[in-house]
């Protein structure tokens, strides 16, 4: 599949159906994008899959539900409308207080100077 032909948002979408069943054994923790010229590239999540209470480690027990994750979707694609650029990452950090979703995004724009000189060496050609 050529991923340049199919919007951001789907790839989105495939992503969290990827991590499903991560996410089932997680109850905080980033979820990850990297993106180059609008594709997902490098995705993943950063969490914690153990606690601990002093010396004891305790493993998490209880991850997002079923309806958690689509909420979680359905955020992480409404995001998108806020991203203004073709290139960087995208962090959702997420977390359940009381069994309610937590949800905090933020955008990272990526730059490369190289095709900056690059391009503008074309330019006075």
């Amino acid at each position: 599949m050529m991923l340049h032909s199919v919007p951001l948002s789907r790839q989105v979408d495939m992503v969290f159906t990827q991590l499903r069943e991560e996410l089932e054994h997680l109850d905080s923790g980033t979820v990850f994008m990297q993106i180059r010229n609008d594709v997902v590239g490098k995705f993943g999540i950063k969490h914690f899959p153990l606690e601990s209470r002093g010396a004891e480690l305790k493993k998490i027990e209880k991850g997002l539900s079923e309806t958690q994750q689509i909420s979680f979707r359905q955020t992480a694609q409404e995001s998108l409308k806020y991203k203004r650029w073709t290139h960087g990452e995208i962090q959702f950090e997420f977390a359940t207080m009381q069994d309610t979703l937590c949800t905090s995004i933020t955008f990272e724009s990526n730059y490369n100077m190289a095709s900056m000189v690059n391009e503008s060496s074309h330019r006075y050609r």
